[in-house]
């Protein structure tokens, strides 16, 4: 079985998650990407919401929420999308850029908007009673 690693920024405002869509595709995935080789998961964080959303990720503020495994959208059967998530505040305003074509904030009845690994983020944000 393989996993594809990759780290990712949970954000909730009133009830629900910030949520982005890259040129291209359908679905809707929480802010993120892969970690280049050598990369802590803080600079992978760091790296890859600068290149998404134009913010800075203020590095004092990050908060380990939680790891989770699904099978990757569009894969073949035994790949796994393991997401390691991180609460953290940043500085500027969010803008899409790079590959992303949509910045959206999605409740838990969007869910079939969004990735599986996505789905189980969202369940486990909604027991917190983080989104609505």
């Amino acid at each position: 079985m393989n996993e594809i690693d990759k780290i990712a920024l949970i954000q909730t405002k009133n009830g629900k998650v910030l949520s982005t869509r890259s040129k291209g595709k359908t679905k809707y995935y929480i802010p993120g990407g892969k970690r280049e080789l050598g990369e802590t998961d803080e600079q992978t964080l760091v790296r890859e919401v600068l290149e998404e959303l134009s913010v800075n990720i203020k590095t004092g503020t990050i908060c380990y929420m939680g790891t989770f495994k699904a099978q990757s959208d569009g894969a073949r059967a035994g790949i796994l999308i393991k997401m390691t998530c991180y609460k953290a505040d940043y500085k500027g305003d969010l803008k899409a850029s790079s590959e992303i074509e949509e910045i959206k904030w999605l409740s838990y009845k969007d869910l079939d908007m969004i990735s599986e690994v996505d789905k189980k983020i969202f369940a486990f944000l909604r027991e917190r009673g983080e989104i609505q």
